[in-house]
């Protein structure tokens, strides 16, 4: 029994000789990777002061627009300087203007309500519905029935009015 243990105590001690050291791999390559980097990053330096010009004139940093608004390193031709009128230029988005349409309109209704006093006329030039209400109407109106009518803004959007039958 003694060997047994003799044997084993050997075993554990041979595993614990051959423990791994604090550094991995990875460590060891990100350590290299760094190195690496500081050494390009000093030799970038050394090569910028070494080609470094002392004093740059104002003729070699200035920058000029050409006639078409693009950089160039000589100034622009004078012969071909554009001249421009203030009172001619505009700027920003022009004013709406509004354009007349049509007083009169002819559509056909396409519901109305009878009870509520309400309904809408399907215009033709447009195609849009257009918001009818019974206080509008010079006669009596049922739907399918063609009408014109005359269109005016209202709270909620165009609306209908002088809507009479058309025979």
């Amino acid at each position: 029994m003694t060997m047994v243990k003799r044997r084993t105590l050997l075993f554990t001690k041979t595993i614990i000789t051959m423990a791994r050291s604090g550094e991995t791999f990875g460590k060891k390559e990100k350590e290299k990777k760094r190195a690496k980097d500081k050494q390009e990053k000093a030799e970038k330096m050394q090569e910028r002061k070494a080609n470094a010009k002392k004093g740059k004139s104002l003729d070699e940093m200035m920058a000029y627009l050409d006639e078409n608004g693009n950089l160039s390193s000589s100034p622009p031709d004078p012969r071909k300087k554009k001249t421009f009128k203030s009172e001619e230029m505009q700027i920003g988005v022009p004013k709406h203007e509004d354009v007349e349409e049509e007083a009169v309109r002819t559509g056909v209704v396409s519901f109305f309500n009878d009870a509520k006093g309400f309904g809408f006329i399907k215009d033709k030039q447009t195609g849009e519905s257009v918001f009818v209400h019974v206080n509008q109407l010079t006669e009596r109106i049922t739907e399918n029935d063609k009408v014109n009518f005359e269109v005016e803004m209202g709270h909620k959007g165009p609306s209908a009015i002088n809507v009479k039958k058309i025979v």
